[in-house]
Order: structure tokens, then C-alpha cells, then sequence
């Protein structure tokens, strides 16, 4: 289903709109904008950008499901279920297991911060949003301790 909300906020962020009708929602032709004044070229061509990039953009879901995978998929580096299963081991009487947990739980902390301080950015409008193969590639790597 497609957000004609957010569509039409994303669009009058370009430039002032009425409104926003769709008539097909698989087919972008038929989405129209009704502007208040005539848009210049280079605006026109700004809304023409937004709507063909409307909805082939990543949510906020998508990003923290890959995010914790990628967390997930770290901690099975060491044969731990999932993230939750190696933090738990921080207070272990084993040393090797509760040395694995810190570094795994400081790390983990770094990634969430990280991926949150970008997500910032985007909303401010510091950096375009990225594909989520961009954000897992820029996350901090974790060193395991020896």
C-alpha cells in the first residue's frame, strides 16, 4: 500500500503542492501532482526524481533487522545462538566465555550507536539515505579476544 502522506510530504518538501493522487499504484504514470503554482524545470524534475524513487527505499524495519542479523550472525562466529545468547555469558565463571561477552556486548553497543547516529544524519539531511548493503558494510568490525 503505498503512503500517499509520506509521498506528498516528500514532494512538498521540492516544492508547494496541493495534494497528490494516485491512480494506479503499480503504475508511477499514473501518479499525479497538483501544484499551487507552475513548478520550474529543475523542481519538476525533483518531483519526477522522488516519485520514481518512492517506496524502492529501505524502511526503519529493514535497517534494524539487518542490523541485529548482522549482530546475530557475529556472535554464531563463536558458536553462540544469537546475540542475546553471547551477552548473557559477560558474567560467566569462565573467563574465555566472559571475555568474548564483553568485547561482543561493547561492540554491539558501538554498532547500535553507529547506526543511530546515521540514521540522525539522514533525517537532518547530513547524508542521503543509504542502501542497508551500505550501512552493514560501514559497521564497526568486531575483534574477538584471543
Amino acid at each position: 500500500m503505498i503512503d500517499v502522506q509520506k509521498l506528498t510530504a516528500e514532494i512538498a518538501a521540492i516544492v508547494p503542492i496541493h495534494g497528490v493522487s494516485i491512480v494506479d499504484p503499480a503504475d508511477k504514470q499514473t501518479w499525479r501532482v497538483d501544484y499551487i503554482d507552475e513548478p520550474s524545470t529543475p523542481d519538476e524534475a525533483a518531483v519526477a526524481a522522488a516519485i520514481a524513487e518512492f517506496g524502492d527505499r529501505p524502511s526503519l524495519n529493514d535497517y534494524r533487522l539487518a542490523v541485529q542479523a548482522h549482530i546475530d550472525a557475529t556472535a554464531q562466529q563463536r558458536s553462540y545462538d544469537t546475540g542475546i545468547s553471547c551477552a548473557s555469558y559477560v558474567g560467566s565463571t569462565n573467563p574465555v566465555w566472559a571475555a568474548e561477552a564483553a568485547a561482543f556486548t561493547a561492540w554491539r553497543d558501538d554498532v547500535w550507536a553507529y547506526a543511530y547516529a546515521e540514521l540522525a544524519k539522514v533525517q537532518n539531511g547530513q547524508r542521503p539515505q543509504p542502501t542497508v548493503e551500505t550501512i552493514l558494510a560501514e559497521l564497526p568490525a568486531l575483534t574477538w579476544p584471543a
